[in-house]
């Protein structure tokens, strides 16, 4: 029977040999691909490389993808060169004799720029695109990325599982082998994130290298980003970020403390809109603060409206290197990049389309713009408070602060809306940059920006910097490899035309485009060696009021749950505790709902779980906190907190510009302008007292500002006034600057018990830092979660405390200062 079953196989691969047809094939950056029709019966594939020294070369099962209608393999880690890829059908474990494509020739890529001064590679891949000798490759997949296991040295727990878990591991700094985590496909938020954020952090160990990148042209972290702090030596490459929701907003973000950290070849797509105006496509597309030595490269940003902020709170401009080239600006709307303290290279990007402005500089920066293609961006360069910033009684396009310096030579515009070089004689201040006739010409002190009089360091004629040296493309040259190799490999899967005559010039939200990332799905069917996964084809909704605060005695508002697809019922496994609490469900089956009402005595938090004969079951999750009768104080520092508040409604401008305030205890330093459009609203279910903190040393005595339509003027800088219960709206009376505000209610004859230790808690509900202010030295803080397991201790009197890491729910704040303790319920977000 063995013989006949050989001889048959043979016989089919003998009359099937030519039916494997391979339908493209290409080298790419440092990788190539190929796809090809199925070949009827084959069980799997085998796929081998030859090139690079390497004959025959067997791939990973994981690199092998099905996408029904065809397969692909991408095969990473080539060095520049020419190979050819053989594909191999396997029928009852008997391997066909396949089929070859053409020489394919694979190109090196540009690792140029400040992440690689000092001999350093970023990632873990060599200078030459291979792996580092040790390096480990994890496979992580829709279907592995809360599974995936690893051994991690120096981990708390081994083996860590789950992606972030696992990178966790690596927080410390004490496995050095090289890490290169492969992703493919579509893959939705994992169990396990920071806030929404996969972090990376090596402890700055300069031995450590890790790589996050993504598989083919259809990688996609759907709904997640990814955030690095105390990292060193990290690439990001080759991944689409698709409606991001995370708590900091970024697609990708540089947080603190990095060092030599490259981030390319990404497509960087709409963010889930924000709490601010300006956040509706998202918040910032790739961000980075307090971090030196950086390269962003060959990334595609889609309509972002935030796309490059740098620099936050710094002070300072020595040492802070980045390399912004080769990035496709299409259709974005601002901040390319928009800059604070830092020396900034930013050459031969295409910008296209761009509503707002393209380069903008603050705070004693220095940028050297060269080589950039700009077609009908409105502002090509500002610098902040000069020029066009301020042209014809703006009162500054993008910043307050004072300003920094570009140099610009050999770049190419056409459609700019106004753009002023610097002249000597007719034009030596309200300039936006400063050209030059060659591009190694060093900058005078004497020309130095209008608000701050800062001047251009001339980074880039000190030798010991790559930027002296560098020979960089034409624009023209520039703008053609930015559109054929910026983005994931072949441009990505989604594609996507703007139309010019109508994006060029609005920052709106593309609806159209939207709707594509909102309906995204991914073409990948499985990938080889994993057991397909079933199709997920059981929905469950719910209404938006899923969280809720109520006093004690009141009535939620209903809640509704609404299950459908495959899935053919829905429960509560908390119900028995739901029903304790004095709140019902009431299911409906034949309009497949789920109704939550009623008046609660207790905090409750509850899931809603899918079922069905078919399909993945679906989980949401709801919480109802019992507040007490009288709210609790609620305090916005808008140092602390920017314009982000769960009580306030904030609309408007920050400044750090405006002075320093000093008040109950605190130092504030940045405020909101009270502009026109400025406006502040919010509701109270008391009475209250409305406090109003501005600037107290440097106010003018007859500043004022409106409340619920009143005007009201300061006492040294403090507005006092008593409010009803109801809505209520703060907005310009005259020019003031707002550095705080609190809204305090009666306490029905606690108020000593309240206001001898004097101490608050703010925000609440919280999601990362929880603030605290007290007229007292606090001598410990103890966090319990609802059971009462302690869960946080904290010590020397602290101003704030780190919550980041606390799941979702209720927690008590026991707080002891050396005249009595203090206990709060706080939910964290």
């Amino acid at each position: 029977m063995k013989k006949i079953l050989f001889c048959l196989v043979v016989l089919f691969f003998s009359g099937n040999l030519f039916s494997q047809t391979i339908t493209k094939s290409s080298g790419w950056l440092e990788s190539a691909f190929v796809e090809w029709s199925p070949v009827p019966g084959a069980d799997s594939y085998n796929v081998y490389y030859t090139g690079g020294g390497q004959t025959n070369k067997k791939i990973e099962d994981q690199l092998i993808r099905s996408y029904g209608t065809y397969f692909r393999a991408d095969v990473l880690g080539l060095a520049a060169g020419n190979y050819t890829i053989t594909i191999k059908p396997v029928i009852s474990s008997v391997e066909g004799a396949g089929t070859t494509t053409a020489s394919l020739t694979v190109l090196a890529q540009d690792r140029t720029g400040f992440a690689f001064a000092g001999g350093r590679i970023p990632g873990g891949y060599n200078l030459d695109g291979t792996l580092k000798t040790g390096a480990v490759v994890l496979y992580i997949t829709q279907n592995t990325k809360n599974t995936i296991t690893m051994n991690v040295t120096g981990a708390t727990t081994n083996p860590c599982v789950g992606l972030q878990t696992i990178l966790d591991g690596f927080k410390k700094g004490s496995d050095t082998r090289p890490l290169v985590v492969r992703l493919i496909g579509n893959i939705t938020t994992p169990t396990t994130t920071w806030n929404g954020d996969i972090v990376i952090e090596n402890k700055n160990n300069a031995s450590s290298s890790i790589t996050l990148e993504g598989v083919g042209t259809d990688a996609v972290a759907n709904g997640w980003g990814i955030r690095i702090k105390t990292g060193s030596n990290i690439e990001i490459r080759n991944l689409g970020f698709m409606l991001t929701d995370a708590a900091e907003g970024d697609n990708v973000g540089l947080q603190q403390a990095n060092d030599h950290i490259w981030v390319h070849n990404c497509d960087l797509f709409y963010g889930s809109p924000g709490g601010d105006a300006d956040q509706i496509k998202g918040d910032g597309a790739m961000d980075c603060k307090k971090s030196t030595y950086v390269t962003f490269s060959y990334n595609h940003f889609w309509d972002s409206g935030k796309c490059n902020l740098l620099g936050l709170s710094e002070g300072t401009t020595s040492g802070l290197y980045i390399t912004y080239h080769h990035n496709w600006y299409d259709h974005s709307d601002s901040r390319h990049p928009r800059v604070r303290y830092y020396s900034a290279h930013v050459y031969n990007n295409y910008y296209d389309g761009n509503s707002k402005y393209g380069a903008g500089s603050t705070l004693g920066s220095s940028v050297f713009m060269e080589g950039n293609f700009f077609r009908n961006c409105k502002y090509p360069m500002l610098t902040s408070q000069q020029g066009t910033d301020v042209y014809n009684g703006a009162v500054g396009t993008f910043s307050g602060e004072a300003g920094g310096t570009i140099k610009a030579f050999n770049n190419t515009m056409s459609g700019q809306t106004r753009y002023v070089p610097y002249n000597a004689s007719s034009n030596p201040i309200e300039f936006d940059a400063i050209e030059t006739t060659t591009r190694g010409e060093v900058i005078s002190s004497s020309i130095t920006s209008k608000l701050g009089a800062n001047a251009y360091n001339n980074f880039d004629t000190d030798p010991t910097l790559y930027v002296k040296s560098l020979i960089i493309d034409e624009p023209a040259v520039a703008k053609d490899k930015v559109i054929q190799y910026s983005g994931r490999v072949s441009g990505g899967d989604l594609k996507w035309t703007f139309n010019n005559a109508v994006d060029d010039v609005l920052s709106d939200i593309n609806v159209a485009l939207k709707s594509a990332l909102t309906n995204y799905t991914t073409g990948l069917v499985f990938v080889q060696g994993e057991t397909p996964a079933i199709p997920n084809t059981q929905t469950l909704t719910s209404t938006s009021n899923t969280n809720q605060t109520i006093t004690i005695g009141s009535a939620i508002s209903n809640i509704i749950y609404t299950w459908g697809g495959d899935a053919t019922d829905a429960n509560i496994p908390e119900l028995t505790e739901l029903t304790a609490a004095g709140i019902s469900a009431v299911k409906n089956v034949s309009a497949k709902t789920i109704t939550i009402s009623g008046s609660p005595t207790a905090d409750v938090t509850f899931s809603v779980v899918t079922n069905g004969t078919s399909g993945t079951p679906v989980t949401l999750t709801g919480s109802i906190v019992v507040g007490s009768a009288t709210p609790s104080d609620e305090i916005h520092n808008f140092t602390a907190s920017g314009s982000s508040s769960t009580f306030y409604t904030i609309s408007g401008n920050l400044s750090t510009t405006k002075g320093t305030v000093t008040y109950d205890g605190l130092t504030l330093t940045q405020c909101l302008k009270m502009e026109s459009a400025t406006t502040i609203t919010f509701t109270t279910t008391q009475a209250s007292t409305l406090t109003l903190v501005m600037n107290t040393s440097t106010t003018d005595p007859t500043a004022q500002l409106k409340v619920d339509g009143t005007n009201y003027t300061n006492a040294s800088g403090v507005i006092t006034i008593s409010l009803a219960a109801g809505s209520h709206t703060i907005a310009k009376s005259n020019s003031a600057n707002l550095f705080y505000i609190k809204t305090a209610y009666a306490t029905l004859g606690l108020s000593q018990n309240l206001e001898t230790p004097k101490l608050t808690l703010y925000p609440n509900p919280v999601s990362n830092s929880l603030y605290l202010t007290s007229n007292q030295k606090i001598e410990n803080v103890l966090i319990y979660n609802i059971t009462g397991v302690l869960v946080k201790s904290i010590s020397n009197n602290p101003e704030s405390i780190d919550v980041s890491n606390l799941n979702s729910g209720s927690y008590l704040v026991k707080v002891t200062t050396n005249e009595g303790s203090f206990t709060q319920k706080i939910i964290k977000k």
